[in-house]
């Protein structure tokens, strides 16, 4: 692995600014589905894990979960070759609150669907409203859980 482009204060400063909400794909999929005439509210701190959009009337959440921080089996995640017991621990305490919420989630009789950054991002910008298209008819049904990941043929 080649050393970092950066120094260690620079990455860091770095890290650190990278915020949990208003991310692009959670942009991407709140303007799809307000397009489409869903309305939500965002981040209810009542909520287990505070999703990114609530559906109150569908009794539904969605999770829009970057690959990174949410340790996706997927070509856009890597475990970092640096501090990597830190990154090991970091990302698996992730892992295992995105279990632990939605499982409190689901208990509390909410259906929850997670849209992976990578089902957004490889999707050719032609097709994201084909790819979100996905959520918008899960919203509709009543299916406990759905999924959005990238395909194996760079779509979702």
């Amino acid at each position: 692995m080649p050393p970092d482009v950066v120094d260690t204060a620079t990455r860091s400063r770095m890290m650190a600014g990278i915020g949990g909400k208003d991310t692009r794909p959670e942009l991407q999929v709140r303007r799809f589905l307000h397009a489409k005439g869903f309305r939500y509210r965002l981040h209810d701190r009542s909520l287990p894990g505070r999703p990114d959009l609530v559906f109150p009337r569908r009794r539904a959440v969605i999770l829009v979960h970057g690959c990174f921080w949410h340790g996706h089996d997927c070509r856009f995640f890597k475990w970092p070759a640096t501090r990597s017991e830190f990154w090991r621990e970091k990302i698996s305490k992730n892992r295992e609150r995105d279990k632990r919420n939605i499982y409190r989630l689901k208990n509390l009789g909410w259906r929850v669907f997670i849209v992976w950054e990578c089902a957004v991002k490889t999707a050719p910008k032609t097709l994201v409203a084909d790819t979100l298209e996905a959520v918008a008819e899960w919203l509709k049904g009543d299916d406990t859980f759905g999924e959005l990941r990238e395909t194996n043929d760079g779509g979702s």
